[in-house]
């Protein structure tokens, strides 16, 4: 098996309290993200000896476990032990992604029903050497035809592992040939795409979708803060196909993929169909902040 990095294959994951090499490393088939993808995640990076954003990744797994009404969930530092062990035995302090995966844990007998997990949560911790996945020069999407959940049947703001909704519109858009897929609200407005937030300039003011179909994501935040530090005017509104295709330029947000030019949607090309100034300047500053504020390696010295 050929590994986008080879150092992959020699990792050490973290499960329920060990270190396992990767060939060991697993849960069990009874476990509840098996028998129904119940669980909820947080994706993390790491640059240069910090983790962007770690209280927030940690906040937003414990209120997503406490609305899935998970029992004897791990604290906040506890996880963070966990996380900080993983990379330590790893030797990794830059250039890494970590999926952090919290299940309801083990069940007695199959079946979907919560109370068969008598033995409390699983605890995953999967340190990647990992870039970015998408280009910092630019992708092309296209619109799927699967709506975004509404929270009048699943509520996005809970960072769950159920994720066929945003699966079914990658397949959209591996079908179309293209990098991404643009995901509608149930009103025809733009939410994100199948993977990561969006934003539009459009003649100078930078706009992002209201988080009422989608997650509202951390790197998501931090433009928003960002662009508020530096007077860029903008935020948050309903945005239609028509206004991304005839903005000047666009962009996605999240932990995954940093930020990402959007060039062509749709076969529209954006703006010139190059990365904007007003995208490279915030690229720059993103990776500034999410350093600065990130959460200090403890064994880094």
């Amino acid at each position: 098996m050929k590994l986008p990095d080879p150092r992959n294959a020699d990792i050490l994951i973290h499960v329920n309290g060990h270190l396992l090499p990767r060939a060991e490393a697993r849960v069990s088939v009874f476990d509840s993200v098996v028998q129904g993808g119940d669980a909820v995640w947080e994706g993390l990076r790491v640059y240069k000896g910090r983790i962007a954003a770690l209280g927030g990744h940690l906040e937003r797994l414990q209120n997503s476990a406490k609305t899935l009404a998970f029992a004897a969930v791990p604290s906040s530092d506890e996880i963070r032990t966990a996380i900080f062990d993983t990379l330590e035995a790893n030797g990794m302090t830059d250039d890494t992604h970590i999926r952090l995966t919290l299940t309801r844990g083990e069940k007695i007998t199959s079946g979907m029903n919560p109370r068969l997990n008598l033995s409390g949560c699983s605890l995953i911790v999967l340190a990647e050497w990992k870039p970015p996945v998408y280009s910092d020069e630019g992708i092309r999407v296209v619109t799927s035809a699967t709506r975004r959940n509404t929270p009048q049947c699943l509520d996005s703001k809970i960072h769950h592992n159920n994720l066929l909704n945003n699966i079914l519109a990658a397949i959209d858009a591996n079908v179309a040939g293209v990098d991404s897929a643009i995901m509608l609200d149930i009103n025809g407005f733009i939410s994100e795409t199948n993977d990561t937030n969006m934003f539009v300039v459009r003649n100078g003011e930078l706009l992002t979708p209201f988080a009422d179909a989608c997650l509202p994501g951390l790197t998501r935040r931090m433009i928003l803060d960002i662009a508020n530090s530096q007077s860029i005017p903008g935020g948050e509104r309903n945005l239609t196909l028509s206004e991304l295709y005839s903005a000047d330029e666009a962009f996605t947000t999240g932990t995954m993929g940093e930020l990402t030019p959007i060039l062509e949607a749709d076969g529209r090309v954006i703006g010139d169909g190059k990365r904007g100034q007003m995208t490279l300047k915030l690229q720059e500053l993103h990776r500034e902040y999410a350093y600065e504020h990130g959460e200090a390696l403890p064994f880094v010295s």
